[in-house]
């Protein structure tokens, strides 16, 4: 048998990194697998899994391979997951794992790989893992269904002559651009909890942690979609502190392949959002972070790299969290920078926890601020959600406008010389598990197609399929291009 993904393998013994291999028949996924297999992932690097074929177990009540492997594949620890036909020792001769992983219940009887395993220098390894393992991984967890419900677009395709050979040549060309992000870094950790109960001495959520993740957050998961999405060159400006998160930040944008630009400063900690979560609902989020602006010193050092930067960039996009990464004179000045470049601005500015002002941003070829961003903008709580967007329309001088509407998808709203234009798409979601992000990839998304050649309505599609496709996972975390363009197909 020929491993199709032999190179992962491959590259993880370059690396140095441990190969463990688990086999099996995985009929119906149980709690059981779950705690083995995660326990083989925490036993090395790469975690290998030979699923066992309808030919080997030839048991007409079995689920079909193919399904067997489709659930085993969705599980986000498993690197790699396969339908095998043949025996254990011919498969350890190919892929010479460090280890095999086997349940307890095997260790006291006779095991037919243990000779070849340890002729090879490997070691068998018996364990069921740990109890205190939820049944489901929900950090990162993958989904097997759609990502999309193409019937949610209620004829907006052709309304707006959108057709697939237009995007997707549009897609193609994402590899062509060169992309300036700027905003603030934010590290977003999950910490994965069991729900104990309430305490007796007050009334207090009891939780124990069970697993905890890191993800690049904030402006920096802009600048990873734009990379994933095919961009062929991200440059990153940013500030960090000077601690660990720093350090784990670096790292993220070396994995996504992303030119940084970032600077120390130590009278600011790296940005630390914690998400305490119960099953798939963040039950806590506790924010780390010092918002005073960056200083005059650190402006000028971003100022001198973007001067020479935006003489060749296709987008810049500004991604501000309103945490003193972007003062106002920086991005005035930036804004000048790109006059009379052929570059798409794009601005998005959030009001969350946090209080921003998107119509800071002026002269933009695109914003996508929520409609709440859009109110405390222009401080006003009572016109409808059409009258104002033509006024932050008005105010910013923006030439398009997306305002996110979380579960009801976003409002496209596009001046015109004597008017304007206005049309909705649905949240196209099929799986929504976590919707921290979708936000950060439409807007990465929309404004990249803008730039390649796309109309606000193709972008506005482009975007919104991004988004639901981000949806799907926990955590922010760059767009699986592969995915994405899947999802794509489907509308027609």
């Amino acid at each position: 048998m020929k491993i199709e993904k032999q190179d992962l393998i491959i590259e993880s013994k370059k690396l140095g990194g441990k190969v463990v291999l688990v086999s099996g028949n995985f009929n119906i996924l149980h709690p059981g697998h779950i705690r083995l297999l995660r326990f083989a992932k925490e036993c090395g690097d790469t975690l290998v899994v030979a699923v066992n074929s309808d030919e080997v177990i030839q048991d007409p009540n079995y689920l079909n391979e193919q399904h067997r492997l489709e659930v085993i594949s969705s599980l986000e620890y498993i690197d790699y997951a396969f339908i095998n036909s043949q025996p254990i020792e011919s498969l350890i001769k190919e892929i010479k794992p460090w280890a095999v992983v086997k349940g307890q219940e095997y260790e006291n009887i006779f095991n037919s790989e243990k000779s070849v395993l340890e002729s090879l220098g490997g070691k068998l390894i018996f364990s069921s893992g740990s109890s205190r393992y939820s049944s489901y991984s929900y950090l990162g967890s993958k989904s097997v269904s759609a990502d999309v419900l193409p019937e949610k677009l209620n004829g907006y395709l052709l309304r707006h002559n959108i057709i697939r050979e237009n995007v997707l040549s549009i897609i193609d060309k994402f590899c062509h651009q060169n992309i300036l992000v700027i905003g603030d870094t934010i590290v977003d950790q999950y910490i994965q909890c069991n729900a104990v109960g309430m305490s007796q001495e007050d009334p207090t959520i009891v939780v124990t942690p069970d697993e905890s993740k890191l993800f690049l957050g904030g402006a920096g998961i802009v600048a990873g979609h734009a990379k994933s999405l095919g961009a062929d060159n991200v440059k990153y400006y940013s500030v960090v502190g000077q601690d660990d998160h720093a350090e784990f930040v670096h790292q993220r944008l070396n994995d996504y392949g992303i030119e940084p630009f970032v600077y120390s400063d130590d009278t600011r900690p790296t940005i630390l959002k914690t998400r305490y979560r119960v099953g798939a609902k963040t039950l806590l989020r506790v924010n780390e972070v010092r918002s005073h602006d960056i200083s005059e010193s650190l402006q000028s050092a971003i100022r001198s790299d973007l001067k020479s930067a935006i003489e060749s960039a296709d987008v810049l996009l500004f991604s501000d969290f309103n945490y003193g990464m972007l003062p106002q004179n920086l991005v005035d000045e930036i804004i000048h920078l790109a006059n009379g470049k052929s570059v798409i601005l794009a601005a998005d500015s959030q009001t969350s926890s946090q209080v921003g002002d998107i119509s800071r941003f002026k002269n933009m070829d695109l914003i996508t601020p929520t409609e709440k961003e859009i109110r405390v903008a222009l401080k006003n709580d009572k016109d409808g959600l059409v009258v104002l967007a033509q006024k932050l329309t008005k105010d910013s001088n923006c030439k398009n406008l997306l305002v996110t509407l979380a579960d009801e998808g976003i409002l496209i709203h596009h001046p015109t010389i004597k008017n304007w234009e206005n049309d909705r798409v649905k949240a196209l979601s099929a799986n929504l598990v976590d919707p921290a992000g979708a936000g950060d990839c439409l807007f990465t998304a929309s404004a990249i197609a803008l730039a390649a050649g796309a109309t606000i309505w193709e972008a506005a599609f482009i975007g919104s399929v991004a988004a639901a496709c981000q949806v799907s996972n926990v955590g922010n975390q760059p767009i699986n291009a592969k995915r994405f363009r899947r999802a794509i197909d489907l509308f027609w």
